[in-house]
C-alpha cells in the first residue's frame, strides 16, 4: 500500500502543475491582446477572475481591452471595480477618466484626472489624458501647459504631435511645425505607456 500511495504523488503532482492559475491566464491576455487578438484576451481574463475574484489586474487589464475595442460601459465597470476596492490606484482613474472622455463626458474627466494627480502629481500619462480633455474642451491654454509638463518629464512623438495641433488651434504656425519636426526627428520614443494599469 505505501508503494501505491508514493506513485500517485508524481501523477498529482504533475496534474496539479498542468492547471492554469489566475496569473498564467492574466500573461496569456496579455499576450493575446498584443498580437491583436482582443476576443481571446477578455476570455483569458475572465478565466483569471472565475479563479482569483480578487485579482484587481484582471480587471484593469480586461477593462483596457474593453476600452481599445470601443466598448466603454464594460471598460468603465471594470475601472470602477477597481477604484471601489482600492481608491488609491491612480492609475485606474486615469483609465476611467479616458472611458468618460470617449463618452463624451469631458468635465467628469477632468475632476477624475485631477483626483488622480492628487494621487500620483509627477506621472506624465496623467497630464498627458488630461490635456487631451483641455484640448476637447476648447481649453488650449491648459493643454498646452499639460503637455509641456509631459515633455518635461518623459517626451515622446505623439507628445510633441498633440502640442503641435495645440499650436496649430491657437494659430501658432511656426511653434506647431517645430513640435511636429521634433516628432519626427528627434531620437525619442513614440508613445506613452499610458494604460499601464497596476504598479
Amino acid at each position: 500500500m505505501k508503494k501505491m500511495g508514493l506513485l500517485l504523488v508524481p501523477f498529482m503532482l504533475a496534474a496539479c502543475t498542468t492547471l492554469p492559475t489566475s496569473s498564467e491566464y492574466l500573461l496569456r491576455g496579455d499576450g493575446y491582446f498584443e498580437d491583436g487578438k482582443p476576443q481571446k484576451a477578455i476570455e483569458a481574463y475572465n478565466q483569471a477572475l472565475k479563479l482569483n475574484p480578487d485579482n484587481l489586474e484582471g480587471y484593469a487589464s480586461r477593462g483596457a481591452v474593453y476600452f481599445f475595442t470601443g466598448d466603454y460601459d464594460r471598460a468603465e465597470a471594470d475601472f470602477l471595480h477597481v477604484l471601489n476596492k482600492n481608491p488609491y490606484q491612480a492609475d485606474a482613474y486615469t483609465a476611467y477618466a479616458s472611458t468618460l472622455a470617449a463618452k463624451g463626458d469631458y468635465n467628469n474627466a477632468l475632476t477624475v484626472l485631477n483626483l488622480a494627480l492628487q494621487l500620483k502629481p509627477g506621472k506624465p500619462e496623467i497630464f498627458f489624458s488630461r490635456a487631451g480633455v483641455y484640448f476637447m474642451l476648447g481649453r488650449y491654454n491648459e493643454a498646452l501647459v499639460d503637455y509641456t509638463s509631459v515633455i518635461n518629464l518623459q517626451p515622446a512623438a505623439e507628445v510633441y504631435n498633440a502640442r503641435g495641433a495645440v499650436y496649430e488651434r491657437m494659430g501658432e504656425k511656426e511653434l506647431a511645425q517645430k513640435d511636429f519636426n521634433t516628432a519626427k526627428t528627434s531620437k525619442i520614443p513614440e508613445k506613452l505607456n499610458v494604460y499601464s494599469m497596476i504598479d
